[in-house]
């Protein structure tokens, strides 16, 4: 069965504002899981009639410990969204015409030690193929930080399936979305990193039918593979139980679970055309999303798996 790219996963519009869902602030509350060894290999979407690539890789080095480049190196095409303290620009680089995203974190006391985190879990992740990758840091004029990442042109599986009036996704390509996905966790795992925001808006496509990770803003590097997660950020709708029901499950939760948990919610809103655990078109509050998230279960899964082969 040949998938079309351009009707699974459309281009963009030339101005989208990808708005982030509300985080949670820091607050207490982490099981104990088996290191992960990586071993997976690299999968791809099936065969699809693709646009042309962006008009050259860049031919110059860029480096993950030196900020060789300043913002004056790049050309500004269009902003891809917004959130969270910054601003994600497509751009494209002067001197080789390749294009990427970069990432503009305002210079906000604040966000400067989420920021440093954040680019020390990027570069943590060198080699993984199913996380957006990392190239440098950009000098800028201002106080402000600039990363310089992977641009995925598609956009993330939230805005498309938004594109597609939330129409669910075809089989197929749920399929090798969810594929690709779960393949990224053994290698974040792996290096003793948790995400702990994985959601719709955080999984990015390509044009190359590639499915990567984003957004490492509140993930975390345990010290130990078997080191337990207690702390209490990300999205509150996307979270696991043992995550929002403390007094039940204890203060501390398996934070790699957790992030398996995240992402099958993330998959079944995919499948379902709107978030899972909720009837569609209640607003997901804080209320209704404890009863259902600890309480409540996804409405027609069960059959759904029944039918799969």
């Amino acid at each position: 069965m040949e998938v079309n790219a351009e009707t699974y996963f459309p281009s963009p519009p030339l101005a989208t504002s990808i708005v982030r869902h509300r985080r949670l602030p820091n607050a207490d509350l982490a099981l104990e899981l088996p290191s992960r060894d990586f071993h997976g290999r690299r999968f791809l979407l099936p065969p699809l009639p693709l646009p042309s690539p962006p008009a050259r890789s860049l031919s110059v080095g860029f480096s993950n410990d030196h900020p060789d480049f300043l913002l004056s190196d790049f050309n500004t095409l269009r902003a891809l969204g917004h959130g969270n303290g910054g601003t994600v620009y497509e751009v494209r680089h002067r001197q080789s015409a390749a294009v990427f995203a970069l990432k503009m974190v305002r210079a906000d006391v604040s966000l400067r030690h989420q920021v440093q985190r954040e680019v020390d879990i990027l570069r943590r992740t060198v080699g993984c193929c199913h996380v957006v990758r990392f190239h440098s840091l950009v000098r800028t004029p201002s106080a402000d930080v600039a990363l310089l990442l992977e641009n995925m042109d598609r956009g993330s599986t939230d805005a498309l399936l938004r594109r597609r009036g939330r129409r669910p996704f075809p089989e197929l390509a749920l399929a090798a979305v969810a594929r690709q996905a779960l393949l990224s966790l053994p290698e974040l795992h792996s290096r003793q990193i948790v995400h702990r925001d994985i959601k719709p808006a955080n999984l990015l496509v390509n044009s190359a039918g590639e499915v990567k990770i984003a957004d490492f803003g509140v993930s975390k590097v345990l010290l130990r593979s078997l080191d337990p997660c207690d702390s209490y950020v990300g999205t509150c709708a996307y979270m696991s139980p043992e995550r929002l029901d403390s007094v039940t499950y204890g203060a501390d939760y398996d934070s790699y679970a957790a992030d398996v948990w995240s992402l099958g919610l993330a998959v079944l809103e995919l499948h379902q055309g709107h978030f899972p655990l909720l009837p569609e078109g209640v607003p997901p509050d804080w209320a209704a999303l404890m009863v259902a998230i600890c309480l409540g279960e996804a409405k027609g899964v069960l059959q759904y798996i029944g039918q799969m082969h």
